[in-house]
């Protein structure tokens, strides 16, 4: 009488160890699907299977050399896989830092919303790029550092449009503006609209590369519009920009208050009326000096 097969006793442990090396194969293969990885891979698993019928069928001579190469592949699979194991580690990073809880740092990001509902009644030109999991020292090295701490002044001051830095993009790292005047990859991408200058696809370029949000204002009808993930999103309102920053940064985004027009704020405000007053003498005393100096 044949005796039937016992089961083999499987743990908890077993189970659990089990699902955890599968998925690490589903994310990984999820990792490079799509990517110049994917025929790489298949050549990887191409050298496995022969080393392993060579170790199989007893052939000394390749199973020695593949032994002999086997070191130097390991280091070759890092310098060729360089750029999904970065992102694999960010993605890692960024769902740690998740769980951690929110950063100790004070949201600064409302002057990034303020600048730009200035930037859009004005009409200035504008590209403000914010940083996020994946560094962009490359972009921030291409140019001008500031290191200073961000604040609606400062952005304001960047993009007038006689300032010298307003052209490029000034690039954001946490509660500090890294660099302004900088150069960003331009985006390829066929599907884009013909309506798109270069301040757009900038912003997209650099949102494929990396995972930062580009924030743009466009200088022809001052529209606000957004990019991440080399895909934009045209003609937000304030407050959509506002809130879909609050969910991109994962932090709480409070309304922040809209300045006033600057006329309304000299005739409304009577303390600054002293003050609105002297500025005013001063302007019109530099602007008889100046037209004396052109007619001499």
């Amino acid at each position: 009488m044949p005796t039937s097969l016992a089961w083999p006793h499987i743990s908890v442990i077993s189970v659990i160890d089990i699902l955890l090396v599968a998925i690490l194969i589903y994310q990984f293969l999820v990792l490079v699907r799509g990517t110049r990885a994917a025929p790489m891979l298949l050549g990887v698993a191409t050298l496995g299977l022969a080393f392993y019928f060579a170790r199989l069928g007893e052939l000394r001579t390749l199973n020695w050399l593949l032994s002999t190469l086997l070191p130097y592949i390991v280091f070759a699979l890092i310098v060729v896989f360089q750029s999904e194991i970065r992102h694999a580690l960010a993605n890692l990073g960024s769902r740690i830092s998740l769980m951690r809880g929110s950063s100790s740092v004070a949201d600064v990001y409302d002057d990034i919303v303020l600048a730009a509902n200035l930037f859009s009644q004005n009409q200035t030109g504008a590209l403000i790029v914010i940083e996020r999991e994946i560094g962009l020292r490359t972009y921030i090295e291409s140019g001008v550092a500031l290191d200073a701490r961000l604040s609606y002044d400062l952005l304001a001051t960047i993009f007038r449009p006689s300032a010298p830095l307003h052209d490029g993009a000034a690039i954001v790292q946490r509660d500090r503006i890294a660099a302004a005047a900088c150069f960003l990859p331009l985006s390829m991408n066929p599907v884009l609209s013909t309506q798109l200058g270069t301040r757009h696809r900038a912003a997209i370029g650099i949102t494929e590369e990396t995972d930062a949000v580009a924030v743009i204002i466009s200088e022809e009808t001052g529209t606000i519009s957004m990019a991440v993930a080399g895909s934009i999103e045209r003609d937000l309102t304030v407050e959509r920009l506002r809130e879909r920053l609050g969910n991109l940064l994962r932090r709480y985004a409070p309304s922040p208050m809209l300045p006033a027009p600057v006329e309304e704020s000299f005739i409304d405000d009577e303390p600054h009326s002293s003050q609105s007053s002297s500025q005013s003498s001063l302007l019109h005393r530099q602007d008889a000096a100046s037209r004396a100096g052109r007619e001499d």
